[in-house]
C-alpha cells in the first residue's frame, strides 16, 4: 500500500463531519457542491491546525460561500416563432486573487448546485496555475442540441443582454465550457461589444482574427495530458506503448486523444452521451480527424464511427452496473474527459485490476469520492481535475494576457508556456503533499497548495 494512502474514517473526522453538517443545513439539496467541499475539505484540516490564524479569520467558512450569484431570465424566441424562457447563471465565487475566471456552460442539467461546484472547484484550479485570476462559473438550462445557428444566435444574444452588465476584463472574464465552444463565445461577444461599445477581453476561446489565442482549444486536453506524463515520469515511465481509455468525444477529448498520439500512446476508447466505442487498433491521426468531423460539423453520434471503421465495437452506456462498462476494457492510463461523477468505486477497482497506473481527470469531477479512494489506495497515479484539467484556465489567462498586449503569440510559445504551467502544477501538488505528511497524493496536495494561496490572499485582505 502506498504510503499516500488516507484512511477515510481519519479523513472524514469530527471536523469534517461537524463542518459538512453545518454546510449541508445552509445548502440543502445541492449534492454537486457539498461533494465538491467535502473532497477538499477532508485535505485541509492539517492546514487549518497547523495555522490556526486562518480558523480565528473564518477562512473555510467564508471559502466555500459564493461572493455572489447572479441568476436572470432569458427569454428567446426559435425559427417558428415560439417564446422560450430560460435561467441564467453566474456564480462568481472568489476574486481575491484576481478577476473571477471560469467558463459559461449550455446544458439542460445547469442548476445552482452544479454552477456552485464548478466554481467551487474554479477557484483551486485557478490558483493552481499560478496565474492572478479569480474564480467563477455560469451559464444556463438551454439545450443547445438541435438548435439552429440563428436559435443560438438568438439565444446568446438575449443571455449576454442580461450578463453584460455583471462582467468586464477587470471584474469577471467567462470563457467556454460544455455547451459553449467557438461559435456560442463568437455571439456573445458580439452582443457585449455592441451594448458596451468597447472591444475588450471580456470573453476567452474568442477567434484568432479577433483576440483569441493559439493553443485555447487544445489547451484542457493537452494539459491533462502533460500531466499525466509528469506524473508517469516520478515512476520512470511514459506513455509510449500504453493502451489509453478515453470518455467523451468533444472538445477535451479530442485534443487529449492528439496529445496521447504525439507521446507515443494509443487511444482504444471515446463516447458520448448515447454510448461508447472500443477500437483494439487504436484511433490515429486519420480516425481522429473523422471524429472531429463527426462531432464538430456533422453533430452526429460516436456509433457512426463504428459503422465507419472495421473491427470496431459500439456499445450503449448500460449504467445498471453503475458507471459505463468502458471503464472495463484493459488498459494502463485513463482519461476522463466526459463529465461529473462517471467513475464509481467499483469502476475504479475494475480499472485497477484491468491494470491502470495513471488516472488523470480532464473532465470536472468525474471520479467519485470512492473511486478516488480506490486509486490512492491502490497507489495509482491520479491527477485530480482540479490540477490535470487547468491547462484550459491557464491558456485562457494566457489569452487575457495577450488581449491586453494587442498582440498573438506563436502555437510553439503558447504550448511552451502551457507545458511549464502544468509542471509547475504537479511540483505544487506533490510539494505540498509532502509537507503535509501525505507524500505522492496527488489529490490532497492540490487541494493544499490551490487553497494556502487563495486563504492568504484573503487574510492580506482582511474581514470582507
Amino acid at each position: 500500500m502506498s504510503t499516500s494512502t488516507i484512511d477515510h474514517s481519519v479523513a472524514r473526522s469530527s471536523f469534517v463531519q461537524e463542518f459538512m453538517h453545518a454546510l449541508s443545513d445552509r445548502n440543502p439539496g445541492e449534492t454537486e457542491f457539498l461533494q465538491a467541499v467535502e473532497e477538499c475539505i477532508v485535505s485541509l484540516e492539517k492546514v487549518v491546525e497547523r495555522h490556526p490564524e486562518y480558523r480565528s479569520a473564518g477562512i473555510l467558512d467564508r471559502i466555500v460561500e459564493p461572493e455572489r450569484i447572479i441568476q436572470f431570465r432569458v427569454t428567446w424566441m426559435d425559427d417558428q416563432g415560439e417564446v422560450h424562457v430560460n435561467r441564467g447563471y453566474r456564480v462568481q465565487f472568489n476574486g481575491a486573487i484576481g478577476p473571477y475566471k471560469g467558463g459559461l456552460r449550455f446544458h439542460p442539467s445547469v442548476n445552482r448546485s452544479i454552477l456552485k461546484f464548478l466554481g467551487f472547484e474554479q477557484v483551486f484550479k485557478n490558483s493552481l496555475t499560478t496565474l492572478p485570476i479569480g474564480g467563477g462559473k455560469g451559464g444556463s438550462d438551454f439545450d443547445p442540441r438541435g438548435r439552429s445557428d440563428a436559435e443560438i444566435m438568438r439565444f446568446c444574444h438575449a443571455f449576454m443582454s442580461e450578463l453584460f452588465r455583471f462582467i468586464g476584463p477587470d471584474t469577471d472574464v467567462p470563457a467556454g465550457d460544455i455547451g459553449v465552444g467557438g461559435r456560442e463565445i463568437g455571439y456573445l461577444f458580439g452582443q457585449y461589444r455592441k451594448l458596451t461599445n468597447r472591444f475588450t477581453g471580456v470573453l476567452t476561446g474568442r477567434g484568432i482574427n479577433w483576440g483569441g489565442s493559439l493553443i485555447r482549444p487544445e489547451a484542457t486536453g493537452f494539459g491533462a495530458v502533460y500531466f499525466a506524463s509528469s506524473m508517469l515520469e516520478t515512476r520512470g515511465r511514459s506513455l509510449e506503448g500504453m493502451d489509453c481509455l478515453v470518455s467523451g468525444s468533444g472538445n477535451v477529448a479530442q485534443y487529449t486523444t492528439e496529445k496521447v498520439l504525439d507521446l507515443g500512446g494509443r487511444v482504444i476508447t471515446m463516447s458520448d452521451s448515447t454510448g461508447y466505442i472500443h477500437d483494439p487498433n487504436g484511433i490515429d491521426r486519420n480516425k481522429l480527424q473523422w471524429i472531429m468531423d463527426l462531432k464538430n460539423n456533422r453533430r452526429g453520434r460516436i456509433a457512426e464511427y463504428a459503422e465507419a471503421h472495421s473491427g470496431v465495437t459500439y456499445h450503449d452506456h448500460d449504467l445498471s452496473a453503475g458507471s459505463s462498462p468502458l471503464w472495463r476494457i484493459p488498459a494502463e492510463a485513463a482519461f476522463p474527459s466526459a463529465t461529473q461523477n462517471e467513475i464509481d468505486g467499483a469502476a475504479a477497482q475494475v480499472m485497477v485490476d484491468n491494470g491502470v497506473i495513471c488516472v488523470s481527470e480532464g473532465a470536472n469531477m468525474p471520479t467519485m469520492p470512492e473511486g478516488q479512494h480506490c486509486f490512492i489506495k491502490e497507489n495509482v497515479l491520479y491527477g485530480p481535475g482540479k490540477a490535470a484539467n487547468a491547462g484550459g484556465v491557464a491558456v485562457s489567462a494566457l489569452e487575457m494576457a495577450q488581449g491586453s498586449q494587442r498582440m498573438y503569440w506563436s502555437r510553439e510559445e503558447v504550448d511552451r508556456h502551457l507545458k511549464d504551467i502544468m509542471g509547475r502544477i504537479h511540483k505544487a501538488s506533490l510539494e505540498a503533499a509532502a509537507d503535509y505528511g501525505v507524500a505522492g497524493n496527488y489529490l490532497h496536495g492540490a487541494n493544499i497548495a490551490g487553497f494556502r494561496k487563495v486563504a492568504d490572499a484573503m487574510m492580506d485582505q482582511g474581514i470582507i
